[in-house]
């Protein structure tokens, strides 16, 4: 018989990165016990170490990852281990002790080559070796923990502790008078606190046995090109979007291929009682009012605030 973990202390793991920061300074704000472990402090891969750190646990949040697309298509073993065997790991752990676990995942299991959004139940077919070792981890959630499993695929994560799109682009603005911008994949820009707070709210829900367990799509509302993203951080920050350009994805040739869609459907939520994501527009406007995100605003001198 599992044990029951009731409403205690969660475990985030991946606990350095963008993402991970921003779940733990949640949970801080809203008054949950949490411990936070980065890849120094645990090894997803180990059974024996991810067993002793989920003991007594009741929410597992999931925010590691091997997050280097383009290293993962010479490295494919190795991005797999973390985002599909080490998943399995901690879903074996979760099963046994009894805790919920939230698995961070991404539309890269998703073929990208629908025109309507995809809803949570649309066949997968990942387009380069990140996206199959991410779908590796999805299936062992699905298996090991059918209703205490929670897969949150998110996309164009961007936020205030780590290298992203918005970030580089609000930095290049004071080195180049232009910037040609890729104008033919379709997305959905989402500020990692935004996720941050749903995943908080969905692990509150799970708890409260209010949210059946299965696939969420944690991405904002509406959509978007990079270059319309680009625009539009340009625009808020005072600066021209006509400097941003539209270029091709054959402009940018990298070695894993990016899905040229990756627009995810939110129908899902209702289930757990909860709303979509808001509108990516406003996740950015709010995201270039912080402090820490609004260093990296450039004047509009084009001298960097930072």
């Amino acid at each position: 018989m599992r044990a029951n973990p009731g409403a205690g202390r969660w475990l985030v793991t991946g606990a350095a990165g963008m993402l991970g920061r921003d779940v733990l300074a949640v949970l801080g704000e809203e008054g949950i016990e949490a411990v936070g472990l980065g890849r120094t402090d645990l090894d997803i891969t180990d059974r024996a170490a991810v067993r002793a750190a989920v003991e007594g646990v009741a929410v597992v949040v999931n925010c590691a990852a091997w997050t280097d697309v383009d290293g993962a298509e010479s490295a494919e073993d190795a991005a797999t281990a973390v985002n599909g065997t080490g998943v399995r790991v901690l879903a074996e752990a979760c099963a046994a002790t009894g805790a919920r676990l939230l698995h961070v995942s991404t539309d890269y299991v998703l073929p990208g080559d629908a025109a309507q959004p995809y809803p949570e139940d649309a066949g997968t077919g990942p387009v380069n070796a990140y996206g199959r070792g991410k779908l590796v981890g999805e299936r062992a959630v699905a298996e090991l923990l059918p209703k205490d499993g929670y897969v949150v695929r998110t996309a164009w994560l961007y936020g205030e502790h780590g290298p992203n799109f918005v970030a580089t682009m609000l930095k290049l603005a004071a080195q180049r008078d232009t910037l040609d911008v890729v104008d033919d994949q379709h997305g959905q820009p989402t500020w990692s606190r935004a996720l941050a707070r749903r995943l908080a709210e969905l692990g509150r829900a799970a708890l409260e046995g209010r949210a059946p367990g299965g696939i969420y799509h944690g991405t904002a509302s509406g959509r978007t090109t990079w270059m319309g993203l680009a625009r539009e951080a340009y625009r808020l920050a005072g600066l021209d979007p006509e400097r941003i350009r539209p270029t091709t994805s054959e402009a940018f040739v990298r070695p894993a291929v990016r899905p040229a869609f990756s627009v995810l459907g939110h129908d899902r939520w209702s289930a757990a009682g909860l709303e979509p994501l808001a509108d990516w527009r406003a996740q950015l406007a709010e995201a270039m009012t912080r402090q820490a995100f609004a260093g990296l605003v450039p004047d509009v001198t084009g001298n960097s605030a930072k």
